[in-house]
């Protein structure tokens, strides 16, 4: 295999100058192949995860939640809500109530997301409006244990694949950054007003239920999406950090720190000096991150751990003008 086209990329792109035999033409050909490799990669990984988590969450929602008028949080728990207690569709419903957190995902995160966003919930209206699911089970424990669980599957998988299920998370987002708590909290206040009209509106059951579904959703998705909090402390060591500064300040639009660093001894090398990057992420751009710095340096050096929260810095994209 060391024949490949993608091992003659690899060879071509640390070594661009004439050195090597190379001219800048066929250096930036080889650049840009490898950019078109990685984004095809990243697209195509991207489409199967939502796809799945579209396909997980409707199988959750068919084959255990609606047929047993159950509830669950979030967006998904007013479309529910709402569509048993008016009798209106539950897919339009879906659609219609995420309208206004996709507004707001629009100013936040960009149009690319929105429209990923709107797309993902569009398609689990149609797969839930046209696409049979068998009704698996009338005891309600296991509606409610399986049902969040194969709709907290689907949404972590959208998250996975850079999008979303369900607006709440966006809404808890804004909200959150005006008054200074955090997403977890937000997230839980309206869940709580949810499972209380739900008391309120249908039986007390009915609610505690729902509280289960919630529940094995929420855990779901975090194993899903491995515990990924709601920030992502990011360090990059490569040779090439200046382009990856710039790509970070420039292209992400985040703010990062630059410590100056010492490589240790390694086998055949010697110490040397070496610019140490330093950024803070909100998990939905994690992908995008890694996408980017691998079409600059595929061997680059990358750590990353939860951060609980942040407070200063640069964390929203800068605006275009």
């Amino acid at each position: 295999m060391k024949n490949t086209l993608w091992h003659r990329v690899l060879r071509l792109l640390p070594q661009p100058g004439a050195s090597q035999g190379l001219s800048r033409s066929s250096y930036v050909r080889a650049k840009r192949l490898l950019t078109l490799r990685i984004n095809f990669r990243r697209v195509m990984v991207d489409i199967v995860l939502i796809t799945a988590g579209v396909f997980s969450a409707a199988f959750g929602l068919e084959g255990f939640l609606l047929p047993n008028g159950f509830l669950d949080g979030g967006a998904t728990g007013i479309a529910l809500l709402t569509a048993r207690l008016s009798g209106l569709p539950f897919p339009v419903l879906l659609v219609l109530i995420n309208l206004p957190f996709l507004a707001i995902a629009f100013k936040l995160a960009g149009r690319g997301f929105a429209l990923r966003a709107m797309a993902s919930i569009l398609a689990l209206a149609l797969v839930t409006s046209f696409v049979d699911f068998p009704d698996i089970t009338r005891d309600k424990l296991l509606v409610s244990a399986f049902g969040g669980f194969f709709l907290g599957a689907g949404i972590g998988l959208a998250v996975r694949g850079g999008s979303v299920l369900d607006g709440t998370e966006v809404l808890a987002l804004a909200v959150g950054r005006r008054i200074g708590i955090s997403i977890g909290d937000v997230v839980m206040v309206i869940n709580v007003i949810i499972f209380g009209v739900a008391a309120w509106t249908i039986d007390l059951e009915t609610a505690m239920y729902a509280m289960i579904t919630y529940l094995a959703a929420s855990k779901t998705l975090d194993l899903v999406v491995e515990g990924i909090e709601e920030y992502t402390g990011v360090t990059i060591i490569s040779p090439h950090h200046a382009e990856i500064r710039h790509m970070i300040a420039n292209e992400m639009g985040r703010g990062l720190t630059v410590y100056s660093g010492k490589r240790g001894f390694t086998a055949g090398a010697g110490a040397h000096e070496v610019d140490i990057l330093y950024c803070v992420l909100t998990r939905l751009e994690v992908g995008r991150f890694l996408t980017e710095v691998e079409k600059i340096d595929p061997n680059a050096f990358i750590t990353m751990s939860p951060v609980n929260d942040v407070r200063g810095g640069i964390l929203r994209k800068r605006r275009a003008h």
